[in-house]
């Protein structure tokens, strides 16, 4: 999602449910019946990403009803092959790891990390070797911490990455006396 679009979809998230009802007409092209915001943020962000980088082909959509028309609905969960020991499925485990080629603190490439900065929205696309902010590439995110920030920053603490991964991370359990 390019950093226009996603601010656009930000602004969603301020406005009054009337805000929301006027946006809604101008993207639909038609009025709405619905008063619940949650709702009528989510379709106003579907739309404005669809017009932004194009929607379904058509192609695609017949397709996607191909699927929903075949698909078949489960009556009984599946049973677990694992636990019934099956030595064929043991077989075709594996059981090795891969390591990540990028720093396992950052997101994904192409992932927009976004924070608010003295009224401005700060908005840094990940890239497979290094970050893109307003037009421009840098090495990491302490220096669009600096630059934005005018002063030393830690990249993961300005973009709130570091209490995630503390958060995600192996943290030992509370000890508790009972």
């Amino acid at each position: 999602m390019e950093a226009t679009t996603y601010q656009e979809v930000q602004g969603l998230s301020r406005m009054t449910v009337g805000e929301l009802r006027d946006k809604y007409l101008e993207v639909f092209g038609e009025e709405t019946r619905s008063y619940h915001k949650e709702f009528l943020r989510k379709r106003i962000a579907w739309r404005i990403q669809a017009l932004a980088e194009g929607d379904l082909s058509e192609r695609a959509r017949r397709r996607a009803e191909e699927l929903a028309n075949d698909a078949d609905l489960r009556t009984r969960s599946p049973r677990d092959p694992v636990a019934s020991g099956s030595a064929e499925i043991k077989a075709r485990t594996a059981t090795s790891r891969i390591s990540p080629s990028h720093d396992p603190r950052l997101p994904l490439p192409g992932t927009l990390l976004a924070r608010e900065f003295r009224g401005r929205d700060i908005v840094v696309k990940v890239l497979d070797n290094g970050f893109e902010f307003d037009g421009r590439r840098y090495k990491s995110l302490s220096a669009i911490a600096q630059e934005v920030t005018g002063s030393k920053w830690n990249g993961f603490l300005f973009f709130g990455i570091a209490d995630a991964a503390a958060k995600g991370g192996s943290r030992k359990p509370e000890r508790r006396n009972e």
